[in-house]
């Protein structure tokens, strides 16, 4: 048996399914490397679209099921709350016999029905029944369901879908709803991200593209929770321009879940090939002095999510003298676990073409710089950091290189553990714009790159705010800005076009107030270790000021506190070029504009189930699939 999920497509095991869209999946937990990814998603960009075929080779419907297209479909995403939704269904096959003596049978879908769980997780019909079917077909290895349902009901028992993650939570049993209600379904359940309403871009590139790997040559991964592991590569296209239109993750077989993350550097141009082919722990105090030239982020991915096609009209350029000629990857190993022994050939795969396209792509790190300045209190049900790209900045470089601004097409937010939502905020001669991405429900496991619905235009003298959400109610010692994912971040990667020199937009603020808080009068200086160490008062003399802060007890009223004095101080401002250099406002300090805090959602519009040719809907494709070597258990199935 396989169970296929792919966004808007989801296929699941026949006879009964329960599916539920809930807030948090977490009596569940099965790895992604579990579920084979094929299908197209919805495009959701508020035009009229049909639902895209489904593909791969386990599920390929056009010659399996001669399944009709679905019907014509609408949907657009707005903000909504958070509720729970199930729903289930049940069915009787009616058989005949032709003239020939040949049985035929069909399927007679009894009930498809709307439920939703209480407490006590005991399922129960909604009154008001929000999910229609549209299309149903079952033969002997499928069922295949489609239906339609607003994307914001405001029923109570549903939940609202949105641009953000959706946990979807998955079960099956093989015999069919009875009159008694639902089957327990055992071990037979999963989970899995998703985002519902991120449009993909259609593949324009040619079969036949070119492509080149970079990838790991048997890295020994150590036994310890967190290693960042750095490889120096040469891009092998030379002396004339190319564009890489493609990216995908290499991830080994059953490593699905130890390659957190992948980041491409563009180095130093003035390299040889005598960097080539070695590797390194990245912040390593014996790392290779190659690697500190490379700080320019030109692709990221990080666990969770797929390939990246870029749009037809840009490309990532490669083969010129102000192209990457020495890309610094590095890859993010998460061993919880501390397993040894593991030995990682993961990487990259880039495609691409002499057809060059209009524009070249450019990307820009934006938010909190990495630090331990960056610093959560435990036991916080919620806490909001903030990273700002300045109008300073932006000021400055846009004026110099693009006055008349550069266009984001796709946004990735990064965060780790503690991570519950982002957002990326624009604001422009004060006023608040339309947010440029966000994720209400934030998976640490499910990170990628989100393609933006419209191009943003970001203009000379805006300025951006990277908005992280976190829970702390688990920990009980602060939770410190670093590389670990028990650390934590504040990130987004802005991919946009045409490419600036421009590569981090980013802020941290003032560590002296923020240590002024629990007490701290005088540190010894100049200072000489780090983490610095505290000289006054006594409760704290000759701790570091991580000890101190660890020491101070906290309680969520100080926290609160704490988090309403960080939001407004002043702050070190990250202003980066290419090959080190920087624009003059780097360093520099500046002071966070006065915004709305906290960021006010809009209103959700509700729309009426008794008018769905009137309203925008989402349509979402179910396909169940037995495998022929299953069927037997399961009793008689009809062609």
């Amino acid at each position: 048996m396989e169970v296929q999920i792919a966004s808007e497509v989801n296929a699941f095991k026949k006879q009964q399914v329960l599916v539920y869209f809930a807030k948090h999946a977490t009596q569940f937990t099965v790895p992604t490397s579990n579920y084979l990814l094929s299908g197209r998603k919805v495009v959701c960009s508020g035009k009229e679209r049909y639902l895209t075929e489904v593909r791969g080779s386990a599920l390929d419907l056009a010659e399996q099921s001669s399944m009709l297209k679905p019907p014509l479909i609408s949907s657009s995403a707005e903000t909504g709350k958070n509720c729970a939704l199930i729903w289930g269904w049940n069915r009787t096959e009616e058989r005949e016999e032709d003239d020939s003596g040949t049985w035929h049978s069909s399927v007679v879908w009894q009930e498809f029905g709307d439920y939703h769980t209480d407490e006590n997780r005991v399922l129960k019909k909604d009154p008001q029944q929000d999910y229609h079917l549209e299309y149903a077909m079952e033969n002997s290895t499928h069922t295949i369901l489609a239906f339609r349902r607003e994307l914001h009901t405001c029923d109570p028992n549903d939940k609202s879908i949105t641009e953000s993650t959706v946990r979807v939570i998955w079960a099956y049993h093989h015999k069919d709803l009875g009159e008694a209600g639902q089957n327990y379904h055992g071990s037979t359940r999963g989970t899995k991200s998703l985002r519902l309403l991120n449009p993909e871009k259609a593949e324009v590139s040619p079969a036949s593209l070119s492509y080149f790997d970079l990838t790991n040559k048997d890295v020994p991964v150590p036994d310890k929770d967190t290693t960042y592991w750095c490889q120096m590569f040469k891009i092998p296209v030379q002396h004339e321009k190319h564009h890489v239109t493609k990216v995908e993750p290499l991830i080994q077989k059953g490593h699905e879940n130890l390659v957190h993350h992948i980041l491409l550097y563009q180095c130093s141009s003035n390299l040889n090939d005598s960097v080539l082919d070695y590797g390194h722990e990245c912040y390593h105090p014996n790392m290779p002095d190659s690697f500190f030239t490379c700080e320019t982020v030109i692709f990221a991915w990080a666990i969770g999510g797929e390939g990246f096609t870029y749009p037809p009209h840009v490309g990532l350029s490669i083969g010129t003298a102000a192209d990457p000629q020495f890309v610094l990857m590095e890859v993010h190993y998460d061993n919880p676990t501390y397993t040894e022994g593991l030995i990682d050939n993961s990487g990259l795969r880039l495609f691409y073409t002499p057809v060059l396209r209009k524009y070249d792509a450019g990307v820009i790190e934006a938010g909190l710089w990495v630090s331990l300045f960056h610093n959560i209190p435990p036991g916080m049900p919620e806490f909001v950091s903030e990273g700002h790209c300045t109008l300073e900045c932006l000021e400055e470089a846009l004026g110099a290189e693009r006055p008349s601004g550069i266009h984001v097409f796709a946004v990735l937010l990064h965060a780790h553990l503690a991570g519950r939502a982002i957002r990326m905020r624009h604001f422009r001669n004060g006023e608040e714009q339309k947010l440029l991405a966000y994720d209400d429900e934030f998976d640490f496991n499910f990170q990628e790159f989100q393609y933006l619905e419209e191009e943003r235009t970001i203009m000379p003298g805006d300025n951006l705010i990277t908005e992280c959400h976190y829970s702390t109610m688990d920990r009980i010692r602060m939770t410190w800005g670093g590389l670990s994912t028990r650390n934590e971040m504040c990130l987004s990667y802005l991919l946009y076009y045409p490419r600036i020199n421009l590569t981090r937009c980013a802020s941290i603020p003032d560590i002296m107030e923020q240590l002024q808080f629990i007490g701290v009068k005088e540190i010894y200086r100049p200072v000489r270790t780090w983490p610095f160490i505290i000289k006054s008062p006594k409760q704290y003399k000759n701790l570091s000021f991580m000890d101190a802060m660890n020491k101070f007890k906290w309680s969520k009223s100080e926290g609160l506190s704490y988090n309403e004095l960080v939001l407004k101080l002043p702050m070190n401002v990250r202003c980066s070029k290419t090959d080190n250099a920087e624009w003059s406002f780097q360093g520099m300090t500046a002071f966070p504009p006065e915004v709305e805090r906290p960021y006010k959602t809009e209103p959700v519009i509700c729309s009426s189930s008794s008018c769905l040719p009137c309203s925008l809907s989402l349509a979402l494709l179910f396909v169940v699939h037995v495998t022929y070597s299953t069927i037997g258990n399961f009793g008689p199935f009809v062609q």
